[in-house]
């Protein structure tokens, strides 16, 4: 069968996608961008990428006449944009209106649980989309789920750092309310389950795994599972204000999703029923089972997708394909160059940078930098990487985009996501057993200028002696 992927870079997008090649299905997976969606060789001949903007309605003409059955995960809640609500509507409109020019019989939304009068701006979004997406001719699958667990997820992520962090502590009561977590297993299993399935159609169910917990005890959960001693103390005087900046410190999170996700934790997420857990046969796995799984995704290095890998985790808006090309004009640029001893040992190290692993020279100015950064409102560089020694175009590198990532050719290119005034990109390249490393910053005005000469001092420290580290 032919189905629809909205939302195929995204944290469940990436995963459901091998699951629907291996069950035979011909996959159209809508992107954006094309440079930034990377497809496993195996699966590269079994899908179509095409390039679908849901907020521009003239880009929806690819989407192809003849398909079943859709998936909507859309989603803008952690982007820059504070009228993200508006823009899911507009995507969601947008979708509505092609889709109904299309064969399809079914599209399966997966939203927020919604079973309280005084919800969040997140929640009341996700809702008005499920509003919007019941005036399609075609039947609609809701599925609204509350916290998902699983590696690389924002909640299992916000979590680990929480609890890696801090032995102690001062949190704000919001960590009372209760909520009813779910893996991202028994996720992908009810969206498989649920395709082309009549028992499904025009309805909405709420998926959520057997436990009720409340955040604290999730937390606490967590902090057994990794046996550590750890002691969390509630106050309520700690505003909704002062909560989501104690998130975006402590934690890989941005702001803005910082400010959706206290918002929404205000608020119960617990199932109506768990109807569709009969009707489909699926018998979700508890909390624990749930959080053993992702922490033996994650030290096994095996994270099939993350959370930060998405644009709206950082401050890149447009296309990849745009900043592939690093610009020399009107520009400022620290080259390096050095033979190697070894081209696979220096693809390697490249291949490894950043994250656990550092810049191999000069980390604590690296991570001063990540920590000024944060303190203006950046991305900071906890976002770290997704995996150890993996890395593709699109991902996110502690404070850096990935543009472009060829182990055969021996490239890559970052461009930065803090906060600067003007535009900066960090290449290396191997050429003829010599590897090439350039810092290029394009200022924006007297500010930019004023920044570039600043930091020029440290360059001869930090560049040259990465340099060294990779080739030695």
């Amino acid at each position: 069968m032919k189905i629809l992927l909205t939302g195929a870079t995204g944290y469940i997008g990436k995963r459901l996608l091998p699951i629907l090649v291996a069950q035979g299905h011909d996959v159209f997976c809508c992107v954006r961008d094309k440079n930034r969606f990377y497809v496993p060789k195996e699966i590269q001949n079994k899908i179509t990428v095409i390039e679908v903007d849901f907020l521009e309605e003239e880009t929806l003409t690819t989407i192809p006449k003849d398909i079943q059955a859709a998936y909507y995960l859309i989603h803008s809640m952690s982007g820059s944009a504070t009228n993200y609500d508006e823009l899911e509507s507009i995507s969601a409109l947008n979708f509505v209106q092609r889709i109904n020019e299309t064969d399809v019989k079914q599209v399966i939304y997966l939203s927020g649980i919604v079973n309280d009068k005084s919800l969040s701006k997140h929640l009341s979004s996700r809702k008005k989309v499920e509003d919007i997406l019941q005036l399609g001719s075609f039947s609609l699958t809701t599925l609204r789920a509350g916290i998902i667990v699983g590696s690389g997820s924002a909640s299992f992520e916000i979590i680990r750092d929480l609890i890696n962090k801090l032995p102690v502590m001062i949190t704000p009561r919001w960590l009372n309310t209760k909520c009813q977590p779910i893996a991202i297993t028994d996720v992908l299993e009810f969206l498989t389950k649920s395709l082309l399935n009549p028992i499904t159609y025009n309805q909405s169910f709420d998926i959520g795994g057997p436990d009720i917990l409340t955040y604290k005890e999730m937390l606490l959960a967590f902090a057994e599972a990794k046996k550590l001693k750890r002691w969390i103390f509630t106050i309520p005087v700690m505003t909704p204000k002062l909560s989501s900046y104690w998130l975006y410190f402590v934690t890989s999170t941005s702001y803005k999703l910082a400010t959706a996700l206290v918002s929404s934790m205000k608020v119960e997420v617990v199932c109506r029923d768990t109807k569709i857990n009969t009707l489909l046969d699926v018998n979700p796995m508890t909390y624990k089972q749930a959080l053993s799984r992702a922490l033996t995704k994650v030290e096994e290095d095996k994270v099939a997708s993350s959370w930060k890998d998405s644009l709206v985790s950082g401050r890149f808006k447009s296309n990849i394909s745009r900043y592939i090309k690093v610009p020399k004009k009107d520009c400022y640029i620290d080259r390096r160059k050095m033979q190697i001893q070894n081209r696979e040992f220096t693809i390697e190290r490249i291949w490894s940078i950043g994250g656990e692993t550092g810049w191999y020279y000069g980390d604590w100015l690296w991570n001063l930098r990540g920590f000024i950064d944060k303190l203006y409102g950046g991305v900071g560089s906890r976002r770290g990487r997704t995996n150890q020694h993996n890395i593709h175009s699109g991902d996110a590198l502690d404070f850096w985009r990935v543009l472009y990532a060829n182990k055969e050719e021996g490239k890559l290119i970052l461009f930065a996501e803090m906060k600067l005034p003007g535009e900066a990109w960090l290449e290396f390249k191997i050429i003829n057993n010599t590897l090439y490393q350039s810092a290029t910053f394009r200022p924006r005005g007297i500010w930019g200028k004023l920044y570039w000469y600043s930091v020029l001092p440290f360059h001869g420290f930090i560049f040259n002696g990465m340099l060294n580290k990779l080739i030695k």
